[in-house]
């Protein structure tokens, strides 16, 4: 007879409560895995990420970060806690830095976020490019910008928020260089 395997429980989360999970239940559940997201009450995970997520983001990040306006601070894979049932991690957001209560803070409210930016990988495509806009237009989020790789090129979608449909509407595609004058003046290298 073979050695008895010690199999050790699943945590209590796997098992969602009746309704599902709510916004600040991700600060109190116990060893979630990194990066966990909340939509519509579920609990989403991430894959690991490619190279090409990883690149585009540094890049973005930095050219942001140089870019900002006094006042507002670029965040990277935090939360934004869009309502009861929704708390999403943009892959960067713009910050009202009035809006940073310290460094044990793990979210923001959507009214203190100026862009969200999304990179799209393949385990997430239909939340990045559907789910995840929508709600953030409907928090009433004002730029979002999804990130693209066509085939070995950055391609970036620039969207802006229609105050009369709380929905995003297509202000330009960017390939080759991202040069915007709103939400502020960036130019980003996109090879």
């Amino acid at each position: 007879m073979g050695a008895l395997m010690s199999v050790d429980p699943y945590p209590d989360w796997l098992r969602p409560p009746v309704g599902g999970y709510t916004a600040d239940d991700l600060d109190r559940l116990p060893d979630l895995p990194p990066h966990t997201e909340l939509i519509d009450g579920s609990l989403i995970f991430v894959s690991p990420q490619t190279s090409f997520h990883m690149l585009a983001l540094r890049a973005l990040e930095w050219a942001l970060v140089e870019a900002v306006p006094a006042d507002w601070e670029v965040w990277r894979e935090m939360n934004v806690k869009l309502n009861r049932r929704n708390r999403l991690e943009p892959d960067l957001m713009v910050v009202n830095e009035q809006a940073v209560t310290g460094l044990r803070q793990t979210y923001c409210e959507p009214k203190d976020v100026l862009l969200a930016v999304e990179v799209v990988s393949e385990e997430s495509e239909e939340r990045d490019r559907d789910t995840k806009p929508r709600k953030y237009a409907a928090a009433g989020i004002r730029h979002f910008w999804r990130v693209e790789n066509d085939n070995g090129r950055t391609v970036v979608y620039v969207y802006e928020l229609d105050p009369a449909t709380s929905a995003y509407g297509l202000v330009g595609i960017h390939h080759g260089v991202l040069k915007l004058d709103v939400p502020f003046p960036v130019e980003i290298e996109l090879s």
